[in-house]
This record gives C-alpha cells, sequence and structure tokens, in this order.
C-alpha cells in the first residue's frame, strides 16, 4: 500500500458485478424502483498539478522552512494515485486572508464568508449539467437533496441553490451537512425512499458540493495526518437527478437504484473524527481506517449483496478479492480530482456510465465509507440501451 494508506481520509468507490448478487436480485425491475435519471459534476477552473502541490503548500503557509515535513509531504504525494486536483482557493486567498495560512489562527469567518458564496455557484454548476441531460426544466424537480461540509449557515446553502437555478418556491428541501465522505451516497438512499414512496410524481435533484478550504490547515510537527489530508482532498460537486414510475418526456435511466442499505462498523465511532473549529475544520482519521474497511466490506456484502485515497480502494479490492480491473472507474477519478469527500462518487458514476464497464443489465454496487465508520450500499443495474 502507499505510504500514505494507514491514514487515508475517508472514501467512496463503486465495485462492479459483486460476487453474490444474484442470491436476493431477480431480473425484474418493479415499477416503483427508483432511477437515476442525468449526472452532472462540476470543478472550479483552477488546477494544480501533484508534482507542484508540496512547494506550494508550504509557500503560502510561510512553512518553506520546515523541510522534513516538506520532504514528507512530497513522498505522500508522489504515492497518492493523484495526478492533479481543483481548488477554489489560490494565491489571492491567503493574501487577503493571512489568518488562514497560521496554525490556530481564528479563521472560520473568513471560511465561512468565502463558502457561502462560492459553494452554492459550484453546485449549481454541477446541478445545471444534470437538468441539461435530463432534458426537463429546472421547475419540474419536486425535491432537492443537499450535502456539503463545506460550510453552514441558517438559511442554508440549499435555499441559495435552488434560487440559482430556478426551482420552484414550493421544492422540497432536505440538507444534510457535515455527514463526511458517505454523504452523496447517503444523500442519493434519501432520494431514492423520496421517488419511490411518489412515484410518476416526485423528481429528485441530489448536489454533493465540497471545497476543501474547511479542511486546509498548516502543517504541523508530529501531524502526518495534516498532510495526507492536504495531499488528498480535491474540491468538485455532483449532482443526480432520481425517479420513479412512469417516465415524463425526455428521460432516460442511467442506473436502476435496486437497494439501499446504511450500517456502521462496530467500534468503529472514534475512527474518524472531525470538528469545527475557531481555525477550521480539523479531521484526524485514524490509522485503522483501511483494515477496518477491508476486513468488514466482505460480511456487509454478503449481508446485503452488495475515489477517496488508494488505501480505502485497495481495502475494498483485497477484501471483495475483486478482479483486476473492478476499481478502474474509481482509480481514474482519484487520479484526475483527487478526494472529493462525498462528490466523488458522482464523479464515479459518470466515469462508470461513460466507459462502459457495466453493460446493460448489468450489476454493480456502489459503496460510500465515512465517519463512523458508515457504511452505504447501494446495488445498480445499467439501464438498457
Amino acid at each position: 500500500m502507499p505510504a500514505c494508506s494507514s491514514r487515508v481520509l475517508c472514501s467512496t468507490t463503486i465495485a462492479t458485478k459483486p460476487r453474490t448478487s444474484t442470491t436476493i436480485l431477480n431480473d425484474t425491475v418493479q415499477p416503483r424502483q427508483a432511477a437515476m435519471l442525468a449526472i452532472g459534476t462540476a470543478n472550479p477552473p483552477n488546477s494544480m498539478s501533484q508534482d507542484e502541490y508540496a512547494d506550494w503548500y508550504f509557500r503560502v503557509t510561510n512553512s518553506d522552512h520546515l523541510t522534513n515535513l516538506k520532504h514528507k509531504l512530497k513522498k505522500i504525494c508522489r504515492k497518492s494515485g493523484i495526478k492533479k486536483r481543483h481548488f477554489h482557493h489560490g494565491d489571492d486567498t491567503f493574501r487577503d486572508h493571512p489568518e488562514l495560512a497560521v496554525h490556530g489562527a481564528p479563521s472560520l469567518d473568513a471560511r465561512q464568508d468565502i463558502l457561502a458564496a462560492a459553494m452554492p455557484e459550484l453546485a449549481a454548476a454541477a446541478a445545471a449539467r444534470a437538468i441539461a441531460e435530463w432534458g426537463r426544466p429546472a421547475s419540474d424537480v419536486t425535491h432537492l437533496v443537499f450535502t456539503t461540509y463545506s460550510g453552514m449557515r441558517m438559511p442554508g446553502a440549499d435555499i441559495r441553490l435552488a434560487s440559482l437555478l430556478g426551482l420552484r418556491r414550493s421544492v422540497q428541501r432536505t440538507p444534510m451537512y457535515f455527514v463526511g465522505c458517505h454523504a452523496a451516497a447517503a444523500a442519493l438512499r434519501v432520494a431514492k425512499d423520496i421517488a419511490e414512496n411518489s412515484p410518476g410524481t416526485a423528481r429528485v435533484l441530489v448536489v454533493c458540493a465540497e471545497l476543501t478550504l474547511m479542511l486546509f490547515q498548516p502543517a504541523q510537527e508530529h501531524r502526518v495526518d495534516t498532510l495526507v489530508n492536504q495531499a488528498l482532498l480535491g474540491d468538485g460537486a455532483g449532482a443526480v437527478i432520481v425517479g420513479a414510475g412512469d417516465a415524463m418526456g425526455g428521460e432516460r435511466k442511467v442506473f436502476d437504484m435496486v437497494s439501499a442499505a446504511q450500517t456502521v462498523v462496530p467500534g468503529s465511532e472514534d475512527v474518524a473524527d472531525g470538528q469545527v473549529r475557531a481555525s477550521g475544520m480539523v479531521f484526524r482519521p485514524s490509522p485503522k481506517l483501511p483494515a477496518l474497511v477491508r476486513d468488514n466490506v466482505d460480511q456487509l456484502m454478503a449481508e446485503r449483496v452488495v475515489p477517496g485515497g488508494p488505501a480505502i480502494l485497495d481495502a475494498v479490492e483485497e477484501g471483495l478479492a475483486l478482479a483486476p480491473g473492478k476499481m478502474d472507474a474509481s482509480r481514474r477519478v482519484l487520479s484526475e480530482y483527487g478526494n472529493m469527500s462525498g462528490a466523488s462518487i458522482i464523479f464515479v458514476l459518470d466515469e462508470l456510465r461513460r466507459r462502459g464497464d457495466l453493460p446493460p443489465g448489468g450489476l454493480g454496487v456502489m459503496l460510500g465509507v465515512g465517519p463512523g465508520i458508515s457504511i452505504e450500499t447501494m446495488v445498480l443495474r445499467a439501464a438498457a440501451a
């Protein structure tokens, strides 16, 4: 495993063709069964290669004198499996808000103010692409499920997002804040329940948007986990339209949402801890995280038939004894975008359908791993052409 594998941030992934899928599934799609009808993604325009990141990070945090830590970060970046990442923040952010580059300095207000404007706009960009692919007007969206760890206020960013998209004033909103790396998977489960409860009428827009400025922290001696977070995280947003029942004009299925479940790995409540402080969000992933995923994922998949960082992808692959290539879509998203927390799973869904790795009628499993350790599973069936 890579050097950063023992302390990797929570992950999301998809594995195609589960080994035990025939035990509870049949080939009939139920009339009430929800489906993903469209997918959209977006990233900030600023991107940075992984080879450049360590030098930039220590420069903007005025930490070039910490040569040993810089060497460690460069080593983590080389072994991360990431080529580049996108960020909303840049040099101007730290010039205008120097407190962001000082360890422990009160900076939550500045972070919240920056994110309050930027995060809904990124979310709207992803959602607009999903709506365009869906082929229906935004006013046909009946429900909005929105999730992020990038700031929180009242009224929430979900109201701003609804306004940017031109959703109807009566759209039923469900905000989910500070869920973690399994956020989009959890939001899709909620959307599935909503759609199947109102087949033919509910059309649910799921949006997950994450800007990592909330988690940006300067390097500290003896805190390698801080370096790992900075080496893996990237900014991105994903959106999915979910519906069940009779199709409206122009709709086409992408994936049938066959079944969904959530569970918590016993004794894992303190394995991935995140807390909002005056200096931003501090996240402490435990070295035990990849091993707990590896040792429990097979049992969880058997019970329910069922990109993040490389350690979690390796743990899922090993725990399920997957054939080579089954995780290629997840690994490519990690390479091109880094760990976008909950939004990553939507990028993987988009990549999976573009690659055609799941043939029409083929089964796969969506797996979201987050703090808790919470594990979301969803069995998917690729729609017929």
